[in-house]
């Protein structure tokens, strides 16, 4: 393969990875109408843990040790990442269309901002705080429809407030995610692990569902769907963010994720036919660049290939790439 063609597939690469990302709240929109909220999270993360464990198994007999030592840290995340950002995001897909929680969803990454200043001592550049004020007057600007008279009435959208929640709850996952405890596990490993505890957190819920309101997903529609959300946000979106970060380094896929919010908005319009208002493009136009603004380095990320980084490569991409899956 030329060098041209290498660096247009690693190009096209880059650009659909956002998409694996961003089609959780597609899917999860559109699957709602047919497999009930828990059930959905509870098959979807047991379908990516048995895809993850014939790559993670190794990983987790070398590190069983330290598993058990950091067990309730990784119930935690089980909590936060597939209980709270899983169930509860396809609740409140119920009440709000995916183009909203798309565009809330995308504030998470300014909330990690805050938490680490807050708790870690992250610095805040008068940059970031403007970023950080535009995101969040994006974000009121969608959940308030565009109208300041809500705000006043307190006429809210039930669904697009628990989206911000789930939002949070995501940072909060995110910032667990670099606890010093958890270092030197095999990220595939981890994800592992977390997914099998969120799995445990999700089922006693999605029995419930099933067994007291007889919400069993039934026929090939429903179960298509539920496979499509194990392999596309879950194994096929932390996979090709791995490469990446083998590839490149942390920095060129993280500019890409930039991509999530239009992509995001773009598969809810085609797909689901969802209307693009006027204040949906306001909101965009604030969130998009306050994330740009709040978490963008200060030094540009060259696109260079990191081709001959080896083992040291992947360790420096395996801890990238846990912060990374803040996405």
């Amino acid at each position: 393969m030329s060098v041209s063609a290498g660096r247009l597939r690693d190009a096209a690469l880059l650009a659909v990875m956002p998409l694996f990302f961003c089609s959780n709240l597609v899917i999860g929109r559109a699957a709602v109408t047919e497999v009930a909220p828990w059930s959905l999270a509870f098959f979807r993360w047991l379908g990516a843990f048995l895809i993850l464990l014939p790559f993670a198994w190794q990983g987790l007999r070398r590190h069983r040790r330290q598993l058990r030592e950091v067990i309730g840290l990784v119930f935690l995340l089980g909590f936060l990442g597939m209980w709270v950002c899983g169930a509860m995001v396809y609740f409140a897909l119920q009440h709000t269309n995916a183009t909203n929680a798309t565009l809330i969803y995308t504030s998470a990454g300014v909330m990690i901002l805050l938490l680490e200043w807050m708790f870690r001592g992250r610095a805040l550049t008068f940059r970031r705080v403007v970023g950080v004020i535009m995101a969040f007057l994006g974000v009121a600007t969608i959940v308030l429809r565009g109208e300041l008279a809500r705000l006043i009435t307190l006429d809210f959208n039930g669904g697009d407030l628990l989206i911000a929640l789930c939002a949070f709850s995501w940072a909060v996952y995110s910032v667990l995610l670099k606890r010093p405890s958890l270092d030197g596990l095999p990220t595939i490993s981890l994800i592992a692990a977390i997914s099998a505890a969120g799995s445990v957190a999700l089922l006693p819920f999605a029995l419930g569902e099933m067994i007291v309101l007889h919400a069993v997903p039934t026929g090939a529609s429903a179960w298509l769907t539920i496979a499509g959300l194990a392999l596309l946000p879950s194994v096929l979106a932390f996979a090709s963010y791995q490469w990446a970060v083998a590839r490149f380094g942390p920095g060129v896929p993280g500019m890409f994720l930039y991509l999530m919010p239009p992509y995001g908005v773009g598969l809810a319009i085609l797909f689901l036919g969802e209307e693009f208002h006027l204040y949906h493009a306001a909101g965009l136009l604030l969130v998009l660049p306050g994330l740009m603004l709040a978490t963008l380095p200060s030094r540009p990320t060259r696109f260079a290939r990191r081709d001959g980084a080896g083992e040291a490569g992947k360790s420096r991409g395996g801890k990238a790439g846990r912060a990374g899956e803040t996405a």
